[in-house]
């Protein structure tokens, strides 16, 4: 449910549950955790998803046995984070619940026109994860931040965009994400790395 790829320096990573619109289960996000945090000869990473929805977060079984506070997601998102090259969240549909971290966690997001945004944590009764909530504001600032987390917004791609949550609409994102990654790829990893903690 998980692929991943490495090839010309570039790991790719897709969720593959469409059925059930990529919603993730444990498996999936250890999956997920030791991809990541195994990827160090990655120069690039691009995360993206199969069907029409990039993920709808915890599968509903799964959070309401305790998936949906489980540390994995935070797990997830810090190794993503720390990876060296640039990385690509790719989204080819609307993104959900707790893979929002996923996709805050990544140096670049990208979606598809149709795509929507929405974090329903609080009405669900539980909290966000520990860093998604700084990486938006980061992103958006704390108004929009409260706006989606307490004030239950869903969001377009339109809106995402021009608030700096997504930072481009493109009807491909996965052969986009292709293209935005090539330099860096080609560059000397110790300057991308570089140029990147600079950033």
């Amino acid at each position: 449910m998980i692929d991943a790829a490495l090839a010309d320096g570039i790991l790719t990573v897709t969720l593959n549950r469409p059925d059930k619109a990529n919603s993730l289960t444990e498996t999936m996000l250890r999956d997920l955790c030791d991809v990541m945090e195994g990827s160090g000869d990655a120069r690039a990473m691009i995360l993206t998803g199969t069907g029409r929805v990039f993920s709808a977060g915890a599968d509903l079984e799964a959070a309401r046995a305790g998936l949906a506070t489980s540390d994995l997601w935070e797990r997830l998102s810090g190794a993503i984070a720390a990876l060296p090259g640039l990385t690509v969240a790719a989204l080819n549909g609307t993104l959900a619940g707790g893979a929002m971290g996923m996709a805050l966690a990544c140096d670049l997001r990208i979606a598809v026109p149709s795509a929507r945004f929405f974090y329903p944590v609080m009405k669900l009764g539980f909290l966000p994860q520990p860093s998604d909530p700084a990486r938006m504001s980061a992103l958006i600032g704390p108004a929009r931040t409260k706006l989606i987390l307490m004030g239950g917004q869903k969001i377009d791609a339109d809106e995402a965009l021009r608030f700096g949550l997504i930072d481009r609409i493109v009807d491909t994102p996965l052969a986009h994400a292709r293209e935005l990654v090539a330099d860096s790829v080609a560059a000397d990893p110790a300057i991308a790395q570089q140029i990147k903690a600079m950033c």
